[in-house]
């Protein structure tokens, strides 16, 4: 069965507010084989909860609404789903009872408009809301010569969560003909997503029952892989044999086969081996030492490092003669190289990390343009050094030398 989203609430639509609460109900009905086809967000104006709640059923069997339920003027969710359906709306006595009486365990006097949460639609069964004053609402109905389930849910997190749980998640599964459903995520480093895809969409574009789907950002792809059957051991077979396939076509580039990141496979493969790091970065200004630190553990590997940024601090923390920097320059392979090999010496560290790069927007010229940076690892037998020229504005090329800075490691240590 399919299911559409409909989230509610003009404030939706600002750069101030986000939807989360799909994203709970994405996991709930996942749980249950439920696959979401659709989440759609709409304003608080009734034509337009009323086209979107139309649309929703036309192509969908399950529509969720959140939102729109208290009891304010622009609460229009009642009021569209009954007009969209073409049927009434009651005030159900017991819950105007059950509203007064609770704003008068809190000694507040209820003002006219919270009668309107207690508005239900005909044929439609009542969700209690225990936090909260707006009930949410199932109706199980005919529409088109289809059987559609409506679910009305309140806004607040904490509501939507607690009442999907206790009230629809057993109802859902009364009605949800069992279907098992198997995921299966690899990560990539340091290659591209057009890259990644001409490889891999000969292998999976057989895989008819499994969805894959390709998600890229800043030198990182995830690719989910989803196959849902009646049993879970044929879904999970599935998505595992795609998996391998994809798996030994791209090796080099897999750092993950479940959804840990670049900076937590590092520490792994450093803990495995009993090594340790540092590092001494020049234009990511720490940036890889915030990825691996914000990993709990992180200190039995990672030691620390250096911020260097100017020549100066090259010399005094990672011990890069100031003659290497005048003959090739603060950006340069043998300042990558000398930066992995002086702090590994300063902190007794395994291995050592330097990175020196010119991030933008100014500071380039045409023998060293923006985006050139220089990486290299040293163990203090063999010192491995990269150069890349990455895109974008300053912030992605910073990001895109960490990720290439971590890979570099991660690829070292394999």
């Amino acid at each position: 069965m399919n299911c559409e989203i409909v989230a509610v609430g003009s404030e939706l639509l600002t750069p101030y507010r986000q939807d989360t609460n799909s994203l709970f109900l994405t996991d709930r009905l996942l749980q249950l084989g439920v696959n979401v086809a659709f989440k759609t967000i709409v304003g608080d104006r009734l034509v337009h909860l009323v086209n979107a709640i139309r649309v929703a059923l036309g192509r969908t069997d399950i529509v969720i609404t959140m939102g729109g339920l208290g009891p304010t003027e622009d609460d229009l969710t009642r009021q569209a789903v009954a007009e969209a359906l073409g049927i009434r709306l009651r005030r159900n006595p017991e819950i105007v009872g059950a509203l007064y009486a609770r704003f008068a365990a809190r000694r507040i006097q209820m003002t006219e408009n919270n009668a309107r949460q207690a508005d239900v639609l005909e044929g439609s069964v009542v969700l209690e809301n225990p936090r909260g004053t707006a009930p949410g609402q199932w109706l199980d109905i005919v529409y088109g010569e289809h059987r559609k389930l409506v679910i009305l849910l309140p806004g607040p997190p904490n509501e939507v969560k607690a009442m999907f749980d206790a009230q629809c998640m057993e109802r859902l599964r009364e009605v949800v003909p069992r279907r098992s459903i198997a995921f299966r995520t690899l990560k990539l480093a340091m290659i591209g997503e057009s890259a990644a895809d001409a490889r891999i969409a000969p292998i999976y574009t057989k895989y008819k029952d499994v969805d894959t789907t390709i998600l890229a950002h800043t030198g990182d792809i995830t690719l989910n892989l989803l196959c849902a059957k009646v049993d879970m051991e044929t879904a999970q077979a599935r998505v595992d044999e795609l998996a391998s396939k994809i798996e030994e076509e791209l090796e080099e580039f897999v750092y993950a086969t479940e959804a840990d990141s670049l900076e937590q496979i590092v520490l792994y493969y450093l803990g495995m081996h009993g090594a340790t790091l540092a590092v001494a970065e020049s234009c990511t200004g720490g940036m890889v030492a915030q990825r691996l630190t914000s990993i709990s553990g992180s200190s039995r590997s990672f030691l620390g490092g250096a911020v260097v940024y100017s020549d100066q601090l090259k010399t005094t923390f990672a011990g890069v003669p100031a003659s290497l920097i005048e003959a090739n320059g603060a950006v340069s392979r043998q300042v990558a190289a000398a930066l992995a090999e002086g702090i590994r010496e300063k902190t007794s560290a395994t291995f050592g990390l330097g990175v020196t790069g010119i991030a933008g927007p100014g500071g380039g010229s045409d023998e060293k343009p923006v985006g050139l940076v220089y990486i290299a690892v040293s163990d203090g037998k063999q010192t491995d050094v990269v150069e890349k020229r990455f895109p974008g504005d300053r912030e992605h090329i910073r990001a895109w030398a960490s990720q290439q800075a971590l890979d570099l490691v991660r690829r070292r240590l394999k």
